[in-house]
């Protein structure tokens, strides 16, 4: 399965700069926007700005089996990288 990659920066509540990707099976960028709110509003994060400004669309990319497992499940999958919580 391919899937796109967004590259997302948002600032948290406390100013520091959360930057993660969102991994979807189409190329949809509003989609992705509204994941992003989605997951951030998972962990507390709701008041984060997220914008086409924020989430940009940045590859696409053949998957491994838990990142299909999470996209057929929810839609789309987190990939954490610098400021996000554990």
């Amino acid at each position: 399965m391919e899937i796109h990659v967004y590259d997302t920066y948002v600032k948290a509540h406390d100013n520091h700069v959360m930057h993660f990707d969102v991994f979807t099976a189409s190329k949809d960028s509003e989609q992705a926007i509204q994941y992003a709110k989605q997951w951030l509003s998972s962990i507390g994060e709701s008041d984060a700005v997220v914008s086409s400004k924020e989430c940009r669309f940045c590859h696409t990319q053949q998957a491994p089996a838990n990142v299909i497992d999470t996209i057929n499940r929810q839609g789309y999958f987190i990939y954490k990288m610098e400021g996000c919580p554990a």
